[in-house]
C-alpha cells in the first residue's frame, strides 16, 4: 500500500509563525523530553510505527523542498509540485509520479491524506483498514469519514447510507453555518477527514483527464501552471457514484488555526513569561524576552515575520488581513539550516544565516549587489573567486558582486550577512 501525504497550505490562518514556505505542518510546536518536532515529523513518524510497510510519498510544492528534506531526511520520495494548485492537481500527479517514477503497480491501492491532523496512533490502524477495503471493494472511492463532536462550520460533510462502520455514501454537503452543521450530526452525517483510498488504475486514468488524452507525469509537471486550481471533492468525489466510507470514532483535528493548535500544545514555547493570564498561549521566536499579562482566552505569537495579539477564537479569522501584508519570508528552515532577515533598508539587508555541520551554500555570484559575511559562531570553509580559506567567529569576508563564492560549514556555523546594492532581489543569483 502506498500512501501519499498531500503537504500545501499558504501558512496565512497561523501567521506570522507561518509563512508561504514554512507552512503549519513544518511549525514545531510538538515537545518530548526537551526535543521539539513539527506536525509533518510526527505523522511521518505515526505513520512508520503503524504500518511499517506502507510506502510513503510526500506531494508539495517545489518551494518546500528544502524544509521537507531537513526535517524527514534527504531519502524522502516526493512527488514535487512546480506550484500549488488545489488537491485534485496535486493528487493527479503524484499518482502519475507513482506510476512513472516509482514505477507502482497500477492493481496497489493508494491512500491520500492531509499531512496535518492531530490524531491518536490508533488513527493509522483505520488508514491501513481503508486501503485493504479499497482492496477488494467494488468502489471506486473509499473515503474515512469522522464522528462529529460538534457542529463544525470548518468541515465538509458525508452522509451516509447506513449507521454501520462501513457504510454507502448518500451524498455530500460542503461547509455549513452551525445551525446547519447541527442538522447535518442529527442526520447521521460524518466529517469529511479528506482521507481517500483508491486502486493506482482509477486516479492515474482520472489524472489523465484533466487536459485530455494521455498524460505522464513529466507532461503533466511541466504543463503544470495551465492547470486549473479544483478540489479533488469537486473534480472527482461530488461526480463518482461509487463511493463508500469507513467511520472513525477517535480524536481528530484539524490544525489550521491558532483556536484549535493551541489545543494541543504547550502553554509557552521560547523566552515568554505568562503573569496573571488564564487560557493564555504564547511562543516566542524574537531574541527578547515577550512577557504576557493581564490576558484571558488569547494567544500571542511574536516571530521575524510580524505579531500577532488576539482572542482565541477571533484567531481563526485572520486570513484576510494577513493576506493585506508584504508576503516576504523573513524566516524559514531549509535543507541546510535557516536563515532570518535581521534588518532591511532601501539598500541594505542583513541576514543571519546558520548551516548544519556538513552543509554548504551553493557555490554562487551576485550582478547588482556587495556582500559582507561576518562568522560569529563556529568554524567553516570559505571559497571566494576559486581560494578556500579557514574560517572561524570573528572573521569578516567581503565578496564584490560578480565574485564567485560560498562558504562551508566543519561545525555548526552562524554567519551574518550584509547585502548592499541598488537592486536587491532573491533573483539576483547565480549558481556555479
Amino acid at each position: 500500500m502506498h500512501i501519499v501525504l498531500l503537504s500545501g497550505g499558504s501558512g496565512k490562518r497561523l501567521w506570522p509563525l507561518s509563512n508561504d514556505i514554512r507552512s503549519k505542518q513544518f511549525l514545531r510546536i510538538f515537545e518530548d523530553n526537551g526535543e521539539f518536532s513539527s506536525m509533518i515529523q510526527k505523522v511521518f513518524a505515526d505513520i512508520k510505527k503503524a504500518v511499517p510497510e506502507a510506502k510513503i510519498t510526500i506531494a508539495a510544492p517545489k518551494k518546500q523542498l528544502s524544509i521537507l528534506i531537513n526535517q524527514c531526511g534527504d531519502d524522502i520520495s516526493v512527488s514535487k509540485e512546480p506550484l500549488r494548485r488545489d488537491t485534485f492537481p496535486a493528487i493527479a500527479l503524484a499518482s502519475l509520479y507513482l506510476v512513472d517514477k516509482k514505477k507502482a503497480d497500477k492493481d496497489e491501492v493508494v491512500v491520500f491524506m492531509p499531512v496535518d491532523p492531530y490524531v491518536e496512533l490508533n488513527f493509522y490502524d483505520y488508514v491501513k483498514k481503508l486501503g485493504e477495503i479499497a482492496a477488494i471493494s467494488d468502489k471506486n472511492i473509499m473515503l474515512m469519514g469522522i464522528t462529529p463532536t460538534y457542529p463544525s462550520a470548518k468541515y465538509g460533510y458525508i452522509f451516509p447510507e447506513t449507521d454501520d462502520e462501513i457504510s454507502d455514501v448518500k451524498f455530500f454537503r460542503e461547509k455549513p453555518d452551525e445551525t446547519t452543521a447541527a442538522e447535518y450530526i442529527r442526520e447521521g452525517a460524518l466529517w469529511n477527514s479528506g482521507v481517500f483510498a483508491m486502486k493506482l488504475s482509477y486516479i492515474s486514468d482520472k489524472a489523465r483527464t484533466i487536459q485530455g488524452g494521455y498524460i505522464s507525469y513529466k507532461e503533466l509537471y511541466n504543463s503544470y501552471a495551465d492547470v486549473a486550481p479544483i478540489s479533488f471533492d469537486y473534480a472527482v468525489v461530488e461526480n463518482e457514484k461509487s463511493i463508500g466510507v469507513l467511520r472513525y470514532k477517535g480524536e481528530w483535528k484539524d490544525l489550521g488555526t491558532w483556536n484549535t493548535l493551541t489545543e494541543v500544545m504547550n502553554k509557552s514555547l521560547g523566552d515568554v513569561t505568562l503573569a496573571d493570564t488564564k487560557n493564555v498561549h504564547a511562543i516566542n521566536e524574537l531574541d527578547v524576552p515577550l512577557l504576557v499579562t493581564g490576558l484571558s482566552n488569547a494567544v500571542v505569537v511574536a516571530s521575524a515575520n510580524g505579531i500577532l495579539v488576539s482572542d482565541k477564537k477571533a484567531s481563526s479569522y485572520i486570513k484576510p488581513y494577513v493576506e493585506k501584508f508584504p508576503q516576504e519570508v523573513r524566516y524559514t528552515e531549509k535543507s541546510w539550516g535557516d536563515f532570518k532577515i535581521l534588518d532591511a533598508e532601501e539598500n541594505s539587508l542583513t541576514i543571519k544565516v546558520v548551516l548544519n555541520k556538513g552543509h554548504s551554500m551553493h557555490y554562487h555570484r551576485h550582478f547588482y549587489r556587495d556582500e559582507v559575511w561576518t562568522v560569529t559562531e563556529g568554524e567553516g570553509v570559505a571559497t571566494i573567486n576559486g581560494k578556500k580559506r579557514e574560517v572561524s567567529a570573528g572573521d569578516v569576508m567581503e565578496i564584490p558582486r560578480k565574485t564567485p563564492h560560498k562558504i562551508e560549514a566543519v561545525t555548526r556555523l552562524s554567519v551574518i550577512e550584509v547585502q548592499l546594492g541598488e537592486d536587491i532581489t532573491v533573483e539576483d543569483k547565480e549558481k556555479l
